[in-house]
């Protein structure tokens, strides 16, 4: 693919030639109003809040690992039994976003948000207080993974709302270091708590902490952030109450009683915003996410985005057996192993280095075109070798647990493919928000319901690949399998990607 647009247009003359382009940062419009009115330092603030935000997912999931072996014997079951839970979780992961992603791009993140972590803290106290019923540990699993698994597709739509195209990674990097901060916290201190008290019911409990704290976390301090509801954010005078803030909320009010009072406060007028038109939630807005899956583009990039995750899915389901059988690990050991689990700035400079490649100028005021703009050049820049970097990690993985090499051989692999996978999610869900800028939370919808989908399969065929083929041909194929086609699909996108994103957008001719 060579960036040119299906049109003919040349990227390398048509966004400086072209009196229909974006005006640049260089010759900028005076009339032109900045994409948004957040200050870096509020950014960094809300990057902050959103990282934490996210955690709860990755968290949640992973503070349970440790827990499977006393799960078995405090609810007398199986272990298949026990591992329907995780398949569960996962389920309620893809119809999380769902729900809620949408939500927010037509009602607004904050809602959403506050809504979705109040959920959580509702499922995490079912959890705790269940002392001996299998079906109420599903219900409540359920419950949990609905209000945790939200906040990834609502903060991708904040991401989009508040950064441009060209520095999204700046932002994206940091979030996503968070949520690998709970995958590695999580079950370290849920083999502590397992280890310690010979209990779970203290994991969960200490989920009902985090609930709380972080929604109260997201009533103080995040505003209202949909563009389709308040732009680029320029006046809040015309926020509705549950818009904004606690904190603003309580500035307000303080306003209005030291006014009533007599005294002089001064006030600064704000630019006059436009009436925004918000998007219906119907049938339709809730198919979406849906109908993104089976776009020619976007399902080559959920397909990338959707294997990774399940083989990290199929790592973290297998490294209670294999740690405990082979290396005879205890609970809090087992937390430990899954420590190497532990990129934004690469995503803006491979985006930069295809501007410069093509001659574009990138606007930082309004933002990119990006239906003349080879985005999909820039999103997959270096994947082939990512790619085969990890099907070698996976193969060398699978045949050293087979072999029983010693601890420090797996858990130096599965800190590179943590990281790699980690790089994965982060490129392919920007590059499907860059595809669908009008609904970004939708959009990282379909990655969930795409990814989680396929984690399930993935958690559901695990035990009976591992006992029919072992653990070192059933890590090969998983290698082979996500490496082949993870391959195919990013030579495709870089091939065609940019027409197909053009077609479906009715800007070239099918």
């Amino acid at each position: 693919m060579t960036g040119r647009p299906a049109t003919g247009d040349d990227p390398k003359t048509s966004p400086n030639n072209d009196k229909t382009a974006p005006i640049t940062s260089e010759g900028q419009s005076p009339t032109q109003t900045a994409y948004t009115t957040l200050s870096r330092s509020r950014l960094r603030q809300l990057q902050l809040l959103l990282g934490l935000a996210t955690i709860t997912s990755p968290l949640t999931a992973t503070m349970y690992f440790p827990l499977l072996p006393l799960l078995r014997e405090h609810f007398d079951t199986s272990a298949q039994a026990i591992n329907l839970t995780l398949t569960l979780y996962i389920v309620f992961q893809a119809i999380s976003p769902v729900l809620f992603g949408p939500l927010s791009d037509s009602y607004g993140r904050r809602p959403c948000f506050l809504l979705s972590l109040a959920l959580y803290v509702v499922g995490n106290i079912g959890l705790a207080v269940n002392q001996r019923s299998y079906a109420v540990l599903l219900v409540f699993r359920a419950v949990q993974s609905l209000g945790a698994s939200a906040a990834y597709a609502i903060s991708f739509g904040v991401v989009a709302d508040v950064c441009l195209t060209s520095e999204r990674g700046r932002m994206l990097g940091p979030i996503s270091m968070a949520l690998n901060l709970g995958a590695c916290v999580g079950p370290v201190v849920g083999g502590l708590v397992a280890y310690t008290s010979g209990s779970y019911l203290w994991v969960f409990w200490t989920l009902v902490i985090v609930g709380v704290m972080l929604f109260c976390g997201v009533g103080l301090l995040l505003p209202e952030t949909a563009r389709g509801l308040v732009g680029n954010g320029s006046d809040t005078s015309r926020y509705k109450w549950w818009q904004l803030s606690w904190l603003t909320l309580a500035r307000r009010r303080l306003v209005r009683t030291l006014s009533s009072k007599g005294e002089t406060t001064q006030s600064v007028s704000a630019p006059e915003m436009p009436e925004i038109a918000v998007p219906a939630y119907g049938l339709t807005k809730l198919l979406a996410c849906f109908r993104i899956i089976f776009y020619k583009d976007s399902s080559l990039a959920l397909w990338v985005h959707g294997s990774f995750y399940t083989v990290d899915y199929s790592f973290v389901a297998a490294v209670p057996d294999i740690y405990k059988d082979i290396y005879l690990y205890n609970e809090l050991q087992m937390g430990l192993a899954y420590l190497p689990y532990c990129t934004g700035k690469l995503m803006d400079a491979n985006y930069r280095a295809v501007a410069r490649a093509a001659g574009w100028t990138v606007d930082r005021v309004a933002g990119d075109d990006l239906l003349r703009f080879p985005v999909e050049r820039a999103r997959t820049r270096g994947s082939l070798t990512l790619l085969a970097i990890s099907t070698v990690t996976m193969v060398g993985y699978g045949w050293a647990v087979q072999r029983g090499a010693p601890a420090a051989v797996p858990l130096a692999l599965q800190f590179v493919q943590g990281f790699w996978g980690t790089a994965f999610y982060t490129t392919y869900s920007a590059l499907l928000v860059d595809g669908f800028p009008d609904s970004p939370s939708t959009a990282a919808a379909a990655t969930s319901i795409t990814r989680c989908a396929m984690a399930a399969a993935g958690v559901a065929l695990l035990q009976p690949l591992l006992a029919a083929a072992g653990r070192g041909w059933y890590f090969t194929t998983l290698g082979l399998w996500s490496g082949g086609f993870g391959a195919a699909a990013v030579a495709l996108l870089q091939w065609r990607g940019m027409e197909w994103r053009r077609v479906r957008s009715g800007l070239a001719p099918q």
